[in-house]
């Protein structure tokens, strides 16, 4: 039986992960599901704080995951727009993995701080629902929890550079 590929992303909030995952959903015909997507349908105007957001995302992981892991045993795969940017969230997904006994790609969206910033402030004009998070001083808490995956956890990890 064909199992689907899991591909998922790390990078500093405004590096790019949500863009970069739909353009791979398309480019691979894969199911695309998204956190934000996710978290705003189910918990509408009820996540007002980073902490908010820590609660409901952990509520969400269970319908989540079983949803995942049905979709990959039917042999599609699934570009998952969810963080894999501490080690804690990426065991979770090597659960999946290891559940699913799905191959893997992490790929790692490795951006400059500046860049980060600068695509925030262009999301906050084009997104306004979006304007109470995308802020510097949020990017400032959230980077601060960024760790940056390494080769060795386990993941068939792409690191993707851009600086300027």
């Amino acid at each position: 039986m064909q199992v689907g590929t899991l591909i998922l992303f790390s990078g500093k909030m405004g590096a790019g992960k949500s863009t970069k995952a739909k353009q791979i959903s398309q480019q691979r015909n894969a199911v695309l599901i998204s956190e934000d997507e996710w978290l705003s349908r189910l918990y509408p105007d009820q996540i007002t704080s980073f902490e908010g957001y820590l609660h409901y995302a952990a509520r969400l992981k269970p319908l989540v995951k079983s949803h995942v892991l049905g979709t990959l045993k039917t042999g599609t795969s699934v570009v998952m727009d969810f963080p894999a940017n501490t080690v804690k969230q990426r065991a979770w997904f090597r659960e999946l993995i290891a559940e699913a006994n799905a191959p893997n790609e992490l790929i790692y969206l490795n951006v400059s701080n500046d860049v980060c910033l600068k695509q925030i402030k262009k999301r906050r004009l084009e997104q306004p629902e979006r304007a109470i998070f995308d802020t510097e001083s949020m990017f400032i808490e959230v980077t601060r929890c960024f760790q940056e995956p390494e080769h060795g956890e386990g993941f068939n990890l792409q690191v993707m550079e851009q600086n300027a």
